[in-house]
């Protein structure tokens, strides 16, 4: 009877041995799959991801952190090579950007090297314009370095509570002899009423200087420019209008991208940096804020900035 109980143990615990023999033998090969697959993706760097079927618990839950790791990586990879090509295209476009006011300004030059017979008078109107495109290269340098400066991150804006009404009010102010001596019709619409919003008023002034000249330099053609302040619920709203040829709605969605103006420019006579209202956009949403633009050609073009909404004392609404 002993020696019968004895059999059946020793049975037992050869079977349980077999049975953790084929366990660990299994275990070790889905280790050794896992291994050989992280190798393939350090070495080649390839996004696929590691199919196992496996009953060890601890090894699904490593699949599935392994797994999720891949699809972060690949995610950031698209997004490193969409960068990468927008910043290629970019660099590309102002190169060729900054060669037409180089050109000419190396035109100016040999004209007025090689030309003995030029009076006075000729070469103060040819040096006038040498000095009106170096300012025009110069703004595209910095205005590049600007956004540059502004999607790094490296550049801090201080938000508190903005006088709405006195900054706007400044702002069109300051254009105004400009637009009337330019036959413009000048619309202001500003409450009485003090309006505060939580902004950098630098920034701000920035953002009005750009909207503003932006319409001067395109919607002229109307020869009206509004500017226009309001309440809504939790916001304040400015509006810049223009009356001029508008923008296509087809460009609507992309006249914020870096140096749309190169190839869909609302009006080609005219040659900016293209990145005027790009580095608006960044101010604007680093005050929290948003900006968009509804046009109708030779009708109506508004160029909308809303932001967070303060009151008297310094408290959001």
């Amino acid at each position: 009877m002993i020696v019968a109980v004895l059999s059946m143990l020793c049975a037992a615990l050869a079977a349980a041995a077999a049975v953790q023999y084929q366990a660990r033998r299994k275990l070790a090969r889905e280790i050794r799959y896992i291994s050989d697959k992280l190798r393939e993706i350090a070495a080649d760097r390839s996004p696929q991801k590691l199919l196992l079927h496996t009953d060890t618990r601890e090894l699904r839950e490593l699949l599935t952190g392994i797994n999720l790791l891949q699809e972060e990586r690949q995610r950031e990879g698209a997004g490193y090579a969409r960068t990468e090509m927008a910043m290629r295209r970019m660099l590309s476009n102002i190169s060729h950007d900054l060669r037409t006011p180089l050109t000419v300004i190396s035109g100016y030059v040999e004209m007025m090297m090689n030309r003995a017979d030029l009076s006075p008078g000729e070469r103060a109107v040819l040096m006038d314009k040498v000095s009106g495109k170096v300012r025009e290269v110069i703004g595209m340098i910095n205005a590049f370095f600007d956004l540059a400066m502004l999607e790094s991150g490296d550049k801090e804006l201080p938000l508190s509570r903005v006088h709405l009404n006195e900054v706007c009010r400044r702002n069109i102010l300051s254009f105004y002899d400009v637009l009337t001596d330019s036959g413009f019709d000048v619309e202001i619409d500003i409450p009485d009423e003090p309006l505060y919003a939580l902004a950098n008023e630098e920034a701000l002034d920035r953002v009005l200087n750009n909207l503003i000249s932006n319409a001067i330099r395109y919607g002229g053609d109307g020869r009206m420019l509004g500017l226009a302040v309001r309440a809504e619920d939790e916001a304040v709203r400015i509006d810049v209008i223009d009356r001029g040829q508008g923008i296509q709605e087809a460009h609507q969605d992309h006249i914020f991208e870096r140096l749309y103006t190169l190839e869909d420019s609302r009006n080609r006579k005219y040659q900016g940096s293209g990145l005027g209202l790009t580095i608006t956009k960044r101010l604007v949403e680093l005050m929290n804020g948003t900006i968009s633009v509804a046009s109708t050609p030779y009708e109506r073009t508004v160029f909308t900035v809303r932001l967070k909404r303060m009151n008297h004392g310094g408290g959001q609404i």
